[in-house]
């Protein structure tokens, strides 16, 4: 079953899901509080990016950490997330902010978690119920851990695989920064050596996702590969990581991505 679910199957289902709202803005930490208490869908629980869906910056693991587990777990719960919750997560539209949420369930073995196809502007086209009033859900039980350890990679894995075959290196952002012709944020402008470019953003057309056969011509270079899935700290990789899953591919998320990787001064970038 598809992950992806449209703003008319929601409306129609509101019942059946907790709603999260997990939009924020890399360049303001308060956008996501501010957008929420402007307008939401109704009914739909704030999830604060920053606090609850990464970690403290250390020396390495790059700008937008993950979660402890056991952290992730609580905040969860505390929203009324248990294991048989049903969830729908949406944003802006651009599937960041819900696709490292979704990715973060995944991890923990949670797979009846949903992402909002077009976010919150085309639920807002469709004329469906938004609200300004905080809800907060009642707490419904115990969220177990299965990590799945096998849909996560570091740094010490993508050096082993740079020069295998049979791994392809996917860089999920802008065209600009790959080529090294701009680099806003992090330490060196560039890529990983080999990666290959397939930015997040242009697998969205017109406020929603390609249709499956879009994305498996999109994506078809990466058959029976070896999929590793960066991007700048972890967060825009999860988008490609959910499309390529939706086409039946298996990637691995480099979560620490081109901000750890250029944390370590002896590691090579190519333009």
């Amino acid at each position: 079953m598809s992950k992806l679910i449209s703003s008319d199957f929601l409306n129609e289902n509101m019942d059946k899901y907790t709603i999260l709202d997990c939009r924020f803005s890399l360049g303001d930490k308060e956008y996501g509080r501010n957008a929420y208490n402007t307008e939401h869908i109704e009914n739909a629980v704030f999830i604060d990016f920053e606090n609850e869906l990464s970690s403290k910056i250390g020396e390495h693991g790059g700008r937008h950490p993950l979660p402890n587990v056991e952290k992730f777990i609580s905040a969860m719960e505390k929203h009324g997330i248990s294991d048989s919750t049903e969830v729908v997560i949406y944003d802006d539209g651009d599937l960041a902010g819900a696709g490292r949420l979704w990715w973060l369930f995944k991890y923990i073995g949670k797979e009846n978690v949903y992402v909002l196809d077009g976010g919150l502007p085309v639920w807002k086209k469709k004329g469906y119920k938004t609200s300004n009033k905080e809800y907060k859900a009642e707490v419904s039980g115990k969220l177990s851990a299965d990590t799945q350890t096998n849909i996560l990679c570091d740094v010490n894995y993508v050096k082993a695989k740079l020069n295998d075959p049979d791994t392809v290196l996917v860089d999920s952002r802008a065209a600009e920064r790959y080529q090294g012709l701009t680099e806003p944020v992090d330490r060196i402008p560039g890529h990983i050596p080999g990666a290959v470019n397939f930015p997040y953003g242009e697998a969205i057309v017109d406020g929603v996702v390609m249709n499956r056969e879009e994305l498996n011509s999109r994506f078809k270079s990466l058959t029976n590969k070896n999929i590793v899935v960066y991007c700048g700290s972890g967060v825009t990789g999860c988008v490609n990581f959910l499309l390529l899953e939706e086409i039946g591919l298996k990637p691995v998320l480099y979560s620490g991505s081109y901000s750890d990787w250029v944390s370590y001064p002896e590691n090579e970038v190519e333009k």
